[in-house]
Parts: structure tokens; sequence; C-alpha cells
């Protein structure tokens, strides 16, 4: 048939409540439709029947247009009955209905009533859940991958995790190093006055050793690679997700898991106990110095209070906590951005969830590291 002669869209109103639909449906038939259906006038709060048996042909771009139609008529709150539609017509008219609805959900939700305070908490505790579901699920993935690595060693990439050693350890060393010596002197600082009024300026050494070596080194080295690296992380694998390079990982048979995150695992797993031993040194030596300023404690007798009043065990019990922490620290910035959705906003979306659980789970471990060794007497 020659697709000039076909007859083009139309539409007829035998009556109010009747509307007759003939011709070609298609792109090349419904030029002419829309004015139309600007000049169609209807009964308000009545029913409507559509007669198609007339129509010769539809494709998506009649379908769109005539769901546009439905839709403006149930707007209008006129019931609508359809009749006389072939089965593939009626097939077509029904998936393009369900597309339009869904990119209207999507794009442009129905306004609803507000949530009471109950059902908002009641969202929120749902939400947390399904994420702490995720994130176990996301650790035992991990733990197995990591299982299948030392089976077999031969899969175990070297590159990546000296690289991430470099990148989260040595070029860390500056900032942590700072930050811990600072912290240093400002400990011993705030115990000057009160021990200098006792006469017990050498217990400084005391309270800045065992403070530093147990809880402030660790835990400040742990905060910063949290902000450092954890973010870094998530950033890099959402950016990855938003721009489908995971998915071409996985086409290609190329695990994820392998590639990203077990380095990362990896490398942090070992930088973070150097790092915190970094963190010892620079933040004893920080209080030695205000030690020696406020408080007239030399260096020497400084050292030798030292070794008598910090033992071996509570510079262990400090080392101990940072690969724990580098766990927590490597998992959480690579769950966030895996979770990664949509856009840019949502990769930096994550990679604020992924610093704020980061240290929120470092802060937490560290409590329930000072419940166990006191409940052990350490």
């Amino acid at each position: 048939m020659n697709p000039w002669s076909m007859a083009p869209a139309a539409i007829a109103q035998p009556t109010p409540q009747e509307l007759a639909l003939s011709g070609y449906w298609t792109a090349r038939g419904i030029g002419a439709i829309e004015p139309q259906l600007a000049a169609l006038s209807v009964p308000a709060k009545s029913g409507m029947v559509i007669d198609g048996t007339r129509i010769d042909a539809l494709d998506t771009a009649g379908a769109w247009i005539l769901q546009k139609l439905l839709r403006r008529l149930r707007d209008e709150r006129i019931a609508v009955e359809m009749r006389g539609l072939r089965p593939e017509c009626s097939k077509l008219l029904d998936a393009v209905g369900q597309q339009i609805a869904d990119q209207t959900d999507t794009s442009a939700p129905l306004a609803s009533a507000p949530l009471s305070r109950l059902e908002a908490l009641g969202q929120r505790a749902a939400v947390a859940f399904e994420q702490t579901l995720a994130l176990l699920s996301f650790v035992g993935e991990s733990a197995i991958a990591l299982g299948g690595c030392i089976t077999h060693p031969a899969r175990m990439r070297w590159r990546p995790i000296l690289f991430n050693i470099r990148s989260a350890g040595f070029d860390a060393l500056p900032i942590v190093g700072l930050l811990s010596f600072l912290l240093g002197i400002v400990v011993a600082y705030q115990t000057a006055d009160q021990l200098r009024q006792f006469g017990a300026n050498i217990f400084v050494v005391d309270l800045v050793g065992l403070a530093m070596l147990r809880e402030f080194a660790p835990l400040i080295t742990a905060i910063i690679i949290a902000g450092r690296s954890g973010s870094a992380y998530a950033a890099q694998i959402g950016t990855m997700t938003v721009t489908e390079e995971i998915d071409a990982m996985r086409t290609l048979g190329i695990a994820p898991l392998d590639v990203l995150v077990l380095p990362k695992i990896l490398a942090l797993l070992i930088a973070l106990p150097l790092l915190t031993v970094f963190a010892d040194v620079l933040g004893v030596f920080g209080g030695m110095i205000m030690a020696r300023a406020q408080l007239g404690v030399g260096f020497g007798e400084f050292l030798d209070r030292f070794v008598k009043a910090v033992s071996i065990t509570a510079y262990l019990i400090g080392i101990l906590k940072a690969p724990v922490f580098a766990v927590i620290i490597a998992v959480t910035g690579c769950f966030q951005g895996f979770q990664t959705r949509g856009g840019a906003d949502s990769v930096g979306r994550q990679t604020t969830r992924s610093v704020v659980q980061a240290i929120f789970l470092v802060i937490v471990a560290d409590a329930l590291f000072s419940i166990a060794f006191s409940a052990l007497d350490l």
C-alpha cells in the first residue's frame, strides 16, 4: 500500500458520550490529530465510550497520543470504556500506558499525605535494617573472595596492593604525623596546670604515654584515614558504577571484588598499623616538648619514666585496634561505592555516607575494645 494514501488519524463525536476513532494512528498519520483533540468537548462528570473499531493501524506514537487522551479524560473524572480495539493494538496501548505510568512515578511522584513521626521513624528503621543486611552481605562476599585469593595466591593482584599502600599509607604520613604531634602537645598542655598544683609533674609521662598509645593515636589515625582514603574508595567505585565500568568488568568475567575491594583492604591492613606506630612516636614526641616547656621535665627524665610507666601491653593494645579499624574503613568505603545509583550527585552522597559511617563504626569499635579490655583487666 502506498504510505501517502493512508487515511490520517481522525476522531469523531457522534454523541456527547461517544468518540469514534478511525484511520492510521501511526507516526505518519497523527499529524493533524492534535487540533482535533484540542477542540474536543466532553460533558463533565459523564461516562465516555471510545470506539476503536475503525482504527486501521496503531504504533507507539499513536498509542502515546491515545494514552494522552485517556489520561486527560480520567483526570477530568470521566469514566472511560474502550471498545472495538484489535487485540494487538490493545496490547500496545497497555504497554505504552504502563511505560508512561512508570516514568511518571519515577520523575514526579504523586504527593502523599505527610507521615506521622512514628511512621517516619519506622521507615528510617526499615531502611537502616536493609542497609545493615546489605553491608553484612558485602562483608561475607569480601570474605569469600579473600579466601579464594588465599587458596589461589596467583589471583592476588600485587600492583594494586602496593599502589594502595603508597596512596593510603606513605602519602598520609604528613597529615597523620602533624595531627598526632599537635594532639600530644594538647594532652600535655591541658594536664600541665593540674599536675603542677600537686607537684606531680613527672606523671605527665604516664598521661601522655598511655593516652596516646592506647587511645588517641589509633583513633585519630583511623579517623584521618576514613576521611582521606575511605572517601576516595567510595568516590572511585561510585564513579565506576555510574559510568557502568563495573558492569563492563562483570561482562568481561573480571570479579570487581578481586580487582577493586581486596587490594584496598589488604593495603589498609598493612598501612594503618604502621601509621599508628608513626602516630605513637610523633604524639609522644609532642608531649615531650610540652612537658619540658611547661613542667620542666627533660627529655632524658621523660624517657626514663616512659619506659617504667608504659608497658608493652599498652602499646600492643593500640596496635591491635589498627587492623580492625582498617577493615571497617575499607569495607565501608567500598560498600558505599557499590551502592551508588544515578548520577554524580549520588557519588557525592555515597561518599559522604562512607565517611560518616566509617567514623561512627570506628568509634563504636573503639568503645567495644575499651569494654573488652576492661573486662580482661588489660
